[in-house]
Protein backbone atom coordinates (compact mmCIF):
# COMPACT_ATOMS: atom_id res chain seq x y z
CA UNK A 1 0.00 0.00 0.00
CA UNK A 2 0.92 3.69 -0.63
CA UNK A 3 2.58 5.65 2.29
CA UNK A 4 -0.08 7.92 2.45
CA UNK A 5 -2.53 5.18 3.17
CA UNK A 6 -0.46 2.97 5.39
CA UNK A 7 -0.71 6.11 7.96
CA UNK A 8 -3.76 7.47 7.09
CA UNK A 9 -6.46 7.37 10.30
CA UNK A 10 -8.89 5.53 8.25
CA UNK A 11 -6.57 2.36 7.61
CA UNK A 12 -5.22 2.56 11.77
CA UNK A 13 -8.45 3.17 13.69
CA UNK A 14 -10.02 -0.57 11.33
CA UNK A 15 -7.11 -2.26 12.72
CA UNK A 16 -7.52 -0.99 16.40
CA UNK A 17 -10.55 -2.64 15.91
CA UNK A 18 -9.49 -5.60 14.84
CA UNK A 19 -6.72 -6.23 17.44
CA UNK A 20 -4.18 -2.76 17.56
CA UNK A 21 -4.31 0.03 19.87
CA UNK A 22 -3.25 3.44 18.67
CA UNK A 23 -0.77 5.61 19.80
CA UNK A 24 0.21 9.02 18.07
CA UNK A 25 3.53 10.32 18.30
CA UNK A 26 5.00 13.05 16.39
CA UNK A 27 2.08 13.65 13.93
CA UNK A 28 3.11 9.74 12.89
CA UNK A 29 0.11 6.89 13.79
CA UNK A 30 1.93 4.01 15.96
CA UNK A 31 -0.09 0.88 16.51
CA UNK A 32 0.44 -1.32 19.45
CA UNK A 33 -0.28 -5.11 20.15
CA UNK A 34 -0.49 -6.74 23.16
CA UNK A 35 0.26 -10.50 23.48
CA UNK A 36 -1.11 -11.83 26.92
CA UNK A 37 -1.87 -15.49 27.68
CA UNK A 38 -0.79 -17.50 31.10
CA UNK A 39 2.37 -15.65 32.66
CA UNK A 40 3.27 -14.41 28.79
CA UNK A 41 2.09 -10.29 28.87
CA UNK A 42 4.22 -8.34 26.14
CA UNK A 43 3.76 -5.86 23.17
CA UNK A 44 4.94 -5.10 19.85
CA UNK A 45 4.68 -1.82 18.18
CA UNK A 46 4.57 -1.10 14.74
CA UNK A 47 4.97 1.51 12.53
CA UNK A 48 3.97 1.19 8.59
CA UNK A 49 6.19 3.46 6.13
CA UNK A 50 7.05 6.15 8.74
CA UNK A 51 8.78 8.37 9.36
CA UNK A 52 9.49 9.30 6.11
CA UNK A 53 12.97 10.54 4.23
CA UNK A 54 13.12 14.18 3.76
CA UNK A 55 14.16 15.34 0.37
CA UNK A 56 18.01 15.53 0.11
CA UNK A 57 18.50 13.73 3.72
CA UNK A 58 21.33 11.14 3.34
CA UNK A 59 20.47 7.76 4.06
CA UNK A 60 23.00 8.21 8.04
CA UNK A 61 21.20 10.83 8.49
CA UNK A 62 17.78 9.33 7.90
CA UNK A 63 18.54 6.45 10.89
CA UNK A 64 20.03 8.55 13.17
CA UNK A 65 16.89 10.80 13.06
CA UNK A 66 14.92 7.14 13.50
CA UNK A 67 16.67 6.39 16.46
CA UNK A 68 16.03 9.45 17.99
CA UNK A 69 12.27 9.42 16.97
CA UNK A 70 12.20 5.60 18.42
CA UNK A 71 13.35 6.72 22.08
CA UNK A 72 11.30 9.57 22.13
CA UNK A 73 8.48 7.15 21.32
CA UNK A 74 9.08 4.87 23.61
CA UNK A 75 7.82 6.55 26.51
CA UNK A 76 4.45 6.78 25.19
CA UNK A 77 4.50 2.81 24.43
CA UNK A 78 3.59 0.19 27.15
CA UNK A 79 6.47 -0.52 29.44
CA UNK A 80 6.20 -4.45 28.19
CA UNK A 81 7.07 -3.49 24.70
CA UNK A 82 9.42 -5.69 23.28
CA UNK A 83 10.73 -3.63 20.07
CA UNK A 84 9.29 -1.14 17.21
CA UNK A 85 8.66 -2.70 14.10
CA UNK A 86 9.20 -0.41 10.79
CA UNK A 87 8.22 -0.62 7.49
CA UNK A 88 11.14 1.57 6.05
CA UNK A 89 9.58 3.91 3.51
CA UNK A 90 12.04 3.58 1.09
CA UNK A 91 10.83 2.52 -3.09
CA UNK A 92 13.24 0.82 -5.46
CA UNK A 93 12.29 0.51 -9.04
CA UNK A 94 14.28 -2.98 -8.93
CA UNK A 95 14.53 -5.88 -6.68
CA UNK A 96 18.45 -5.37 -7.42
CA UNK A 97 18.39 -1.44 -6.19
CA UNK A 98 16.43 -3.23 -3.04
CA UNK A 99 19.04 -5.94 -2.28
CA UNK A 100 21.49 -3.22 -2.46
CA UNK A 101 20.04 -1.13 0.25
CA UNK A 102 19.62 -4.28 2.33
CA UNK A 103 22.96 -5.45 1.74
CA UNK A 104 24.54 -2.10 2.73
CA UNK A 105 22.04 -1.65 5.41
CA UNK A 106 24.11 -2.70 8.11
CA UNK A 107 26.70 -0.67 7.79
CA UNK A 108 24.35 2.34 7.44
CA UNK A 109 23.04 0.87 11.08
CA UNK A 110 26.60 0.49 12.29
CA UNK A 111 27.44 4.33 11.34
CA UNK A 112 23.98 5.76 12.72
CA UNK A 113 25.02 3.41 16.14
CA UNK A 114 21.28 2.35 16.04
CA UNK A 115 20.12 -1.12 16.90
CA UNK A 116 18.04 -2.20 13.93
CA UNK A 117 17.83 -5.49 12.06
CA UNK A 118 16.23 -6.98 9.29
CA UNK A 119 13.30 -8.85 10.10
CA UNK A 120 12.88 -11.71 8.38
CA UNK A 121 8.71 -11.54 8.68
CA UNK A 122 7.32 -8.76 6.44
CA UNK A 123 4.29 -7.32 8.01
CA UNK A 124 2.87 -5.82 4.29
CA UNK A 125 3.75 -7.64 0.89
CA UNK A 126 7.34 -5.77 -0.30
CA UNK A 127 6.78 -6.04 -4.08
CA UNK A 128 4.12 -4.51 -6.18
CA UNK A 129 2.40 -3.04 -9.44
CA UNK A 130 1.21 0.35 -10.07
CA UNK A 131 -0.72 1.27 -12.56
CA UNK A 132 -0.62 5.20 -13.32
CA UNK A 133 -4.66 6.42 -13.88
CA UNK A 134 -4.08 9.76 -15.25
CA UNK A 135 -3.28 7.70 -18.81
CA UNK A 136 -7.17 7.23 -20.82
CA UNK A 137 -8.48 4.35 -20.85
CA UNK A 138 -7.07 3.88 -24.40
CA UNK A 139 -4.00 4.14 -22.84
CA UNK A 140 -4.26 1.52 -20.09
CA UNK A 141 -5.58 -0.93 -22.40
CA UNK A 142 -2.90 -0.44 -24.62
CA UNK A 143 -0.44 -0.89 -21.79
CA UNK A 144 -1.88 -4.27 -21.01
CA UNK A 145 -0.47 -7.39 -22.82
CA UNK A 146 -2.18 -8.33 -25.83
CA UNK A 147 -3.33 -11.89 -23.98
CA UNK A 148 -4.54 -9.75 -20.75
CA UNK A 149 -6.75 -6.94 -23.04
CA UNK A 150 -8.09 -9.62 -25.36
CA UNK A 151 -9.14 -11.46 -21.99
CA UNK A 152 -11.23 -8.21 -20.91
CA UNK A 153 -13.19 -8.12 -23.81
CA UNK A 154 -13.46 -11.68 -24.26
CA UNK A 155 -15.26 -11.69 -20.88
CA UNK A 156 -17.75 -9.10 -21.93
CA UNK A 157 -18.43 -10.44 -24.94
CA UNK A 158 -19.33 -13.83 -23.32
CA UNK A 159 -21.62 -12.34 -20.92
CA UNK A 160 -19.62 -11.77 -18.02
CA UNK A 161 -21.25 -8.92 -15.88
CA UNK A 162 -19.88 -7.38 -12.70
CA UNK A 163 -21.50 -5.39 -10.09
CA UNK A 164 -20.16 -3.15 -7.68
CA UNK A 165 -21.77 -3.74 -4.00
CA UNK A 166 -21.32 -1.27 -1.33
CA UNK A 167 -22.38 -1.93 2.09
CA UNK A 168 -25.50 0.10 1.68
CA UNK A 169 -26.50 -1.69 -1.28
CA UNK A 170 -29.83 -3.67 -0.84
CA UNK A 171 -28.45 -7.33 -1.61
CA UNK A 172 -25.58 -6.42 0.47
CA UNK A 173 -25.49 -9.38 2.82
CA UNK A 174 -26.08 -11.83 0.26
CA UNK A 175 -23.34 -10.64 -1.85
CA UNK A 176 -20.92 -10.97 1.15
CA UNK A 177 -22.01 -14.66 1.60
CA UNK A 178 -21.19 -14.94 -1.86
CA UNK A 179 -17.38 -13.48 -1.54
CA UNK A 180 -16.65 -15.07 1.18
CA UNK A 181 -17.95 -18.43 -0.34
CA UNK A 182 -15.62 -17.58 -3.37
CA UNK A 183 -12.56 -16.45 -1.04
CA UNK A 184 -12.83 -20.12 1.08
CA UNK A 185 -12.68 -21.82 -2.41
CA UNK A 186 -9.41 -20.04 -2.63
CA UNK A 187 -7.94 -20.02 0.27
CA UNK A 188 -8.40 -23.96 -0.05
CA UNK A 189 -6.98 -24.39 -3.92
CA UNK A 190 -3.89 -21.85 -3.73
CA UNK A 191 -3.53 -22.40 0.13
CA UNK A 192 -3.80 -19.13 1.19
CA UNK A 193 -5.27 -17.70 4.77
CA UNK A 194 -8.04 -15.82 5.58
CA UNK A 195 -10.29 -13.54 7.66
CA UNK A 196 -13.72 -14.23 9.73
CA UNK A 197 -16.20 -12.99 7.05
CA UNK A 198 -16.92 -10.14 10.28
CA UNK A 199 -13.89 -8.44 8.90
CA UNK A 200 -14.78 -7.79 5.64
CA UNK A 201 -17.72 -6.84 6.58
CA UNK A 202 -16.19 -4.42 9.08
CA UNK A 203 -13.91 -2.64 6.59
CA UNK A 204 -16.90 -2.66 3.84
CA UNK A 205 -19.34 -0.94 6.37
CA UNK A 206 -16.47 1.25 7.80
CA UNK A 207 -15.93 2.40 3.66
CA UNK A 208 -19.28 2.77 2.99
CA UNK A 209 -19.74 6.12 6.52
CA UNK A 210 -16.07 7.60 5.46
CA UNK A 211 -17.33 8.04 1.75
CA UNK A 212 -19.84 10.44 2.80
CA UNK A 213 -17.31 12.30 4.97
CA UNK A 214 -15.27 15.02 3.54
CA UNK A 215 -12.52 14.52 5.14
CA UNK A 216 -9.76 11.36 4.39
CA UNK A 217 -12.93 10.48 1.80
CA UNK A 218 -12.56 6.28 1.64
CA UNK A 219 -14.78 4.58 -0.56
CA UNK A 220 -14.60 0.52 0.02
CA UNK A 221 -16.61 -1.82 -2.55
CA UNK A 222 -16.94 -4.91 -3.50
CA UNK A 223 -17.05 -6.14 -7.35
CA UNK A 224 -18.77 -9.66 -8.17
CA UNK A 225 -18.14 -10.87 -11.82
CA UNK A 226 -20.95 -13.28 -12.71
CA UNK A 227 -22.22 -15.17 -15.68
CA UNK A 228 -26.14 -16.44 -16.18
CA UNK A 229 -26.54 -15.75 -12.06
CA UNK A 230 -23.53 -17.47 -10.83
CA UNK A 231 -20.55 -15.78 -8.97
CA UNK A 232 -17.18 -16.45 -10.79
CA UNK A 233 -14.73 -14.33 -9.27
CA UNK A 234 -14.68 -10.83 -6.71
CA UNK A 235 -12.49 -8.59 -4.88
CA UNK A 236 -12.18 -5.63 -2.80
CA UNK A 237 -11.35 -2.65 -3.26
CA UNK A 238 -10.29 0.79 -1.74
CA UNK A 239 -10.72 4.29 -3.40
CA UNK A 240 -9.17 7.57 -2.13
CA UNK A 241 -8.00 10.72 -4.60
CA UNK A 242 -4.31 9.79 -4.01
CA UNK A 243 -4.64 6.11 -4.80
CA UNK A 244 -6.62 2.81 -5.21
CA UNK A 245 -5.58 0.01 -4.03
CA UNK A 246 -6.86 -3.81 -4.98
CA UNK A 247 -6.78 -5.26 -1.25
CA UNK A 248 -8.49 -8.93 -1.36
CA UNK A 249 -9.32 -11.26 -5.01
CA UNK A 250 -10.97 -14.62 -5.01
CA UNK A 251 -12.31 -16.62 -8.11
CA UNK A 252 -14.00 -20.17 -8.14
CA UNK A 253 -13.57 -23.00 -9.80
CA UNK A 254 -16.19 -22.56 -12.17
CA UNK A 255 -16.08 -21.39 -16.10
CA UNK A 256 -12.52 -19.68 -15.46
CA UNK A 257 -12.59 -20.26 -19.36
CA UNK A 258 -14.63 -17.08 -19.38
CA UNK A 259 -11.70 -14.84 -17.67
CA UNK A 260 -14.13 -13.57 -14.86
CA UNK A 261 -10.52 -11.91 -12.98
CA UNK A 262 -9.61 -9.98 -15.68
CA UNK A 263 -13.06 -7.76 -16.44
CA UNK A 264 -13.51 -7.46 -12.47
CA UNK A 265 -9.88 -5.81 -12.33
CA UNK A 266 -11.01 -3.52 -15.70
CA UNK A 267 -13.77 -2.69 -14.03
CA UNK A 268 -12.11 -1.43 -10.75
CA UNK A 269 -9.66 0.31 -12.48
CA UNK A 270 -12.41 2.57 -14.62
CA UNK A 271 -14.21 3.25 -11.63
CA UNK A 272 -11.05 3.56 -9.82
CA UNK A 273 -10.00 6.74 -12.57
CA UNK A 274 -13.54 7.94 -12.63
CA UNK A 275 -12.81 8.35 -8.81
CA UNK A 276 -9.96 10.33 -9.11
CA UNK A 277 -7.64 8.50 -7.78
CA UNK A 278 -3.68 8.86 -9.32
CA UNK A 279 -2.93 5.07 -8.92
CA UNK A 280 -3.79 1.44 -9.02
CA UNK A 281 -1.85 -0.45 -6.36
CA UNK A 282 -1.97 -4.17 -7.46
CA UNK A 283 -0.74 -4.69 -3.60
CA UNK A 284 1.74 -7.77 -3.63
CA UNK A 285 3.23 -10.21 -5.40
CA UNK A 286 6.49 -12.35 -5.90
CA UNK A 287 9.77 -10.22 -6.42
CA UNK A 288 10.54 -11.43 -9.80
CA UNK A 289 9.41 -13.70 -12.55
CA UNK A 290 10.49 -16.58 -11.19
CA UNK A 291 8.59 -19.86 -12.86
CA UNK A 292 9.64 -21.76 -9.69
CA UNK A 293 8.08 -19.08 -7.07
CA UNK A 294 4.93 -20.57 -5.78
CA UNK A 295 3.05 -17.56 -6.24
CA UNK A 296 4.25 -17.09 -10.12
CA UNK A 297 0.53 -17.36 -11.78
CA UNK A 298 -0.09 -14.19 -9.04
CA UNK A 299 3.10 -12.46 -10.76
CA UNK A 300 1.78 -12.93 -14.08
CA UNK A 301 -1.61 -12.16 -13.51
CA UNK A 302 -0.74 -8.42 -11.89
CA UNK A 303 1.97 -7.54 -13.97
CA UNK A 304 -0.49 -8.22 -17.62
CA UNK A 305 -2.08 -5.09 -16.83
CA UNK A 306 1.05 -2.59 -17.48
CA UNK A 307 1.83 -1.28 -14.11
CA UNK A 308 5.30 -0.01 -12.33
CA UNK A 309 6.86 -2.41 -10.20
CA UNK A 310 7.82 -1.46 -6.73
CA UNK A 311 10.16 -2.50 -4.64
CA UNK A 312 10.67 -2.26 -1.13
CA UNK A 313 12.67 -3.00 2.10
CA UNK A 314 10.51 -4.73 4.08
CA UNK A 315 10.47 -4.93 7.92
CA UNK A 316 13.14 -3.86 10.35
CA UNK A 317 13.13 -4.42 14.32
CA UNK A 318 14.55 -1.98 17.21
CA UNK A 319 14.71 -3.63 19.78
CA UNK A 320 14.17 -2.53 23.47
CA UNK A 321 13.74 -5.68 25.51
CA UNK A 322 16.41 -8.73 25.71
CA UNK A 323 13.45 -10.99 25.60
CA UNK A 324 12.79 -9.38 21.98
CA UNK A 325 15.20 -12.44 20.73
CA UNK A 326 12.92 -15.09 21.76
CA UNK A 327 10.02 -13.35 20.02
CA UNK A 328 12.19 -13.56 16.73
CA UNK A 329 13.19 -16.82 17.48
CA UNK A 330 9.13 -17.92 17.95
CA UNK A 331 8.09 -16.22 14.97
CA UNK A 332 10.64 -17.28 12.61
CA UNK A 333 9.46 -20.74 13.84
CA UNK A 334 5.73 -20.05 13.33
CA UNK A 335 6.71 -18.29 9.36
CA UNK A 336 8.40 -21.45 8.96
CA UNK A 337 5.74 -24.15 9.75
CA UNK A 338 3.33 -22.22 8.24
CA UNK A 339 5.66 -21.18 4.70
CA UNK A 340 6.79 -24.17 4.15
CA UNK A 341 6.08 -27.37 6.41
CA UNK A 342 2.10 -27.00 5.79
CA UNK A 343 2.56 -25.53 1.83
CA UNK A 344 4.44 -29.26 1.63
CA UNK A 345 1.88 -31.32 3.12
CA UNK A 346 -0.50 -29.67 1.16
CA UNK A 347 1.51 -30.17 -1.95
CA UNK A 348 2.54 -26.50 -2.87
Amino acid sequence: MSKRFQQSDFWCNFKCAHGWSLVKHDNINALVRNFKKAFINFSICYIPLAPEKNEGEKEEQYFLRLGEFTKSLKQALPKNTLCVRYDLPFDFSSVEERDSFIARFPLLAKKSCLSIKKNKVDIQPPDSTWLNLSKTEEELLASMKNKWRYNVRYASKHGVVVRAVTADSPDFEKDLDSFYELYKTTASRDGIGLHPKSYYKDLLERGAVSEKSDCDKTKITLYIAGHEGEDLAAIITLFQKSEAIYLYGCSGNNKRNLMPAYLVQWTAIRDAKAFGSKIYDFYGMPPTDDENHPMHGLYLFKTGFGGEYVHRPGSFDIPLKGSYRLYTLAENARAFWHKKIMKKIRGR
